[in-house]
C-alpha cells in the first residue's frame, strides 16, 4: 500500500482552504439588512456622477442656463402677489404676502422638482439599468440631491426680500438646514414610491403633474397655516408632510409662533413615507431590468 507523501498532503490541505475562502454563500437578508444602505457609500463617486449629470443635462442649449433658477420664482412670486395678496386680499396678519410667498416657495420648489424629476429617473435611466449592477437606489437620490443647486439659488430670491422688507435676522434660521433635509427626506420618500410605481404602471408620469399641483395648494404655499385653527384640524393638516416643513421654513425666515403639532405630526409622517418607500422600492428593485 503506498503512502502519500507529506508535501503532497500539505499542499491538498492548502488547496483546500483556499477552495474554501473562494466560496460566497448568499443569504436572504430580511430587516433593515435588506435595504443595503452601506452600497450608496461603495458607489458614492457613481451618485456624484449622475448628480452632476442631471444639473448639466437640465441646464445644456438652455439660452437662460442656470438663471431660470432665479426667473422661475420671481413669476411665481408675482403670479401669488397678484392673485391671492391683491384680488383675493387675504389677511396674512400684516405680513408683506411677497416675502410670505415667497418663503413658501422656496422649499415647495425643491420639493416639487426633485418628485417630478424622481419619478422618472428609473425610466430615464434604462440603459444602466438593463446593463451594469449598482444600487438602483442612486437614481432617485441623485434625482433628488440635483435639485440642491437650484434651491441654493432660489434662496437668494428670499434672502433679497428679506433685506428689502428688513426683516431681523435670528438664531432661528439655523434651522433651515435641518429643514432642508427634511425636504430632501420628503421629495425621496414620496419619490421612491412614485418612481418603483412608474416602472409597473406607466401611467404614473401622467399623474405626477397633477398630484404636484392639487398638493401645492394643499399645502400652506401661498397662504399661512395660521389660518388652519383648532387643534384637531391642525394635526389632521400636519398629516401632508409639506405643511408642517413650510410652516417651519417660515418661522426660522420671519419669526412668529413655531408650528408645534403641525410640525411633530409632519416629521412623523416623512419618517413613515420614507420607511416604508425603501422597503417597496427594494422589494420592487430586483424586477426594474425585467419591467422596464
Amino acid at each position: 500500500m503506498v503512502q502519500a507523501k507529506p508535501e503532497i498532503k500539505n499542499m491538498a490541505r492548502e488547496n483546500n482552504s483556499k477552495m474554501d475562502l473562494d466560496v460566497i454563500t448568499i443569504r436572504s437578508m430580511h430587516g433593515w439588512s435588506s435595504l443595503n444602505l452601506r452600497d450608496l457609500w461603495k458607489y458614492r463617486e457613481l451618485l456624484y456622477f449622475l448628480v452632476w449629470r442631471d444639473i448639466k443635462v437640465r441646464y445644456k442649449q438652455a439660452v437662460l442656463g442656470i438663471a431660470w433658477a432665479i426667473l422661475l420664482p420671481v413669476v411665481n412670486i408675482v403670479i401669488f402677489t397678484f392673485v391671492f395678496g391683491i384680488l383675493l386680499k387675504q389677511n396674512q396678519g400684516g405680513i408683506n404676502y411677497p416675502l410670505l410667498s415667497a418663503v413658501g416657495l422656496l422649499p415647495w420648489g425643491l420639493f416639487a422638482g426633485a418628485l417630478q424629476r424622481c419619478s422618472s429617473s428609473l425610466v430615464g435611466n434604462t440603459n444602466l439599468i438593463t446593463k451594469v449592477y449598482f444600487p438602483r437606489l442612486i437614481i432617485p437620490v441623485a434625482s433628488v440631491l440635483s435639485g440642491l443647486v437650484d434651491f441654493g439659488i432660489s434662496s437668494l430670491v428670499v434672502f433679497s426680500l428679506v433685506l428689502y422688507y428688513r426683516v431681523p435676522l435670528s438664531w432661528n434660521m439655523l434651522w433651515l438646514l435641518p429643514l432642508t433635509l427634511l425636504v430632501v427626506m420628503t421629495s425621496l420618500a414620496v419619490g421612491l414610491w412614485l418612481s418603483a410605481l412608474n416602472v409597473q404602471y406607466r401611467d404614473v408620469q401622467h399623474i405626477v403633474p397633477f398630484l404636484v399641483t392639487t398638493w401645492m395648494y394643499a399645502s400652506p404655499v401661498a397662504y399661512s397655516a395660521s389660518l388652519v385653527t383648532g387643534r384637531i384640524l391642525r394635526i389632521v393638516y400636519g398629516l401632508n408632510p409639506m405643511a408642517g416643513v413650510i410652516q417651519g421654513f417660515r418661522w426660522a425666515i420671519m419669526g412668529g409662533d413655531p408650528p408645534g403639532e403641525l410640525f411633530v405630526v409632519s416629521i412623523i409622517m416623512v419618517l413613515v413615507l420614507l420607511v416604508s418607500g425603501l422597503f417597496y422600492f427594494r422589494r420592487m428593485e430586483r424586477t426594474f431590468a425585467d419591467m422596464i
